[in-house]
């Protein structure tokens, strides 16, 4: 295989542990153990909290199993908008223009769900006269439209041109889902240069056992928590579950959201305020955010209902490997309703109804053999599809492909 020096331009990377900076940070380290030059330019932490973690300098150089990692500043929006996010575009590209270098790379791989991400691979393409690849972990143009922030449907046209003006000029397009597919040939990129890459549960062993955790996390073994793991933003749409946790109230039944997010803090005074059963945990480490996975006893997707293809849920691959069923509260043709039929793993239930979404929960919890049916065929769906090495071999054939290309 020819060794390459690889540029990554990609907003979100270690240490950051929800969303795509693990599948990120896993493509990028997996290519540099494959013998490649791996160059990653990137902001600084602040996803899912939404505020700067570490040290406060304007750029930062390093290195780490093997790949070069070039940080710069960036703006933080702390109020969700057209206008905001435009801030945050605007600086993580002009930042990012000077964590490019000057040492030619072979190809160049941007990663959204910033169009950002995009445009510094364009621009590093166009100023190296090298091919350069995109990869889709969400629809731009689709998420300015679906999401709900204030301005987003004004703009979303604007956004949808620009990233399918890139696309098109693109050597090579992986796309994490089919369903993105669509949307981008009907934007004009040729159907050949459209690849599936996907990514994969990239976690650690569970720290401990079913017992030790749900003691850790103070679960009594009498109660069937339902568990939402990850990001609390605006476009999960979770007063759904704080809704549903009042009217399981005095249940069993525990609905538990696990992480962080700019959404958390009101979420928190909603569930107060209502008398939902819904309780909060901060994020987890990795190897105890696995066994926290393994000693629930439902895992849950939600979305807003006007959500469909403009992503699939990051959490749905170390869902399936925890073993445990999977309740969707999604539109029955997103991508994460799709991907959960795909895997036979679960049940879904039309967004934004927490009634059906309670009654759903209290179904399936009082059919412990099918539950387990569940759990376990997404399990085996994430041995068989959903492992590094398949990914990486994806990943590798589409970059080395357009590399010989030399499509700028």
């Amino acid at each position: 295989m020819t060794r390459l020096h690889i540029l990554i331009t990609s907003t979100y990377y270690w240490p950051e542990i929800a969303g795509n900076a693990p599948y990120v940070t896993g493509v990028a380290e997996g290519l540099a153990e494959r013998g490649h030059a791996v160059t990653v330019a990137t902001g600084f932490p602040h996803y899912p909290m939404w505020r700067r973690q570490g040290e406060r300098v304007p750029a930062r150089n390093g290195e780490r199993h093997g790949v070069r990692i070039r940080r710069r500043w960036h703006y933080i929006p702390q109020t969700h908008s057209a206008a905001h996010r435009a801030l945050y575009e605007g600086s993580l590209f002009a930042g990012g223009l000077t964590a490019l270098g000057l040492r030619r790379p072979d190809v160049t791989v941007g990663v959204t769900p910033t169009l950002a991400g995009a445009a510094l691979a364009a621009m590093a393409g166009a100023l190296h006269r090298r091919p350069f690849v995109l990869v889709f972990q969400d629809l731009m143009g689709r998420a300015a439209a679906q999401s709900g922030f204030a301005g987003g449907a004004g703009v979303a046209g604007a956004v949808g041109r620009a990233e399918l003006a890139i696309a098109r000029r693109a050597a090579a397009i992986g796309i994490i889902t089919p369903g993105f597919r669509e949307y981008l040939e009907a934007g004009g990129v040729r159907p050949g240069r459209i690849h599936r890459v996907r990514n994969w549960f990239s976690g650690h062993a569970p720290a401990a056992g079913r017992e030790e955790t749900r003691g850790r996390l103070g679960w009594g073994e009498d109660e069937a928590i339902c568990l939402h793991a990850g990001n609390m933003g605006h476009k999960q749409g979770l007063s759904n579950l704080v809704v549903a946790g009042a009217l399981l109230a005095g249940t069993k039944v525990r609905i538990v959201l696990a992480g962080d997010g700019n959404d958390r803090a009101r979420l928190e005074q909603e569930a107060a305020f209502t008398g939902s059963s819904v309780t909060f945990l901060g994020p987890q480490e990795p190897g105890a955010y696995e066994a926290m996975l393994a000693a629930a006893d439902v895992l849950l997707v939600n979305q807003l209902p006007a959500v469909s293809d403009m992503a699939l849920p990051s959490k749905l691959t170390s869902y399936f490997a925890a073993g445990r069923p999977v309740v969707a509260a999604a539109a029955a043709g997103s991508e994460a309703a799709k991907e959960v039929r795909l895997a036979s793993a679960g049940v879904v239930v039309e967004p934004g109804q927490p009634a059906a979404l309670a009654a759903a929960l209290q179904q399936l919890l009082s059919e412990r053999a099918r539950a387990d049916t569940l759990g376990e065929a997404g399990k085996a769906y994430a041995a068989r599809t959903l492992t590094r090495e398949a990914a990486l071999d994806e990943y590798e054939a589409m970059i080395v492909a357009a590399a010989r290309s030399g499509k700028r």
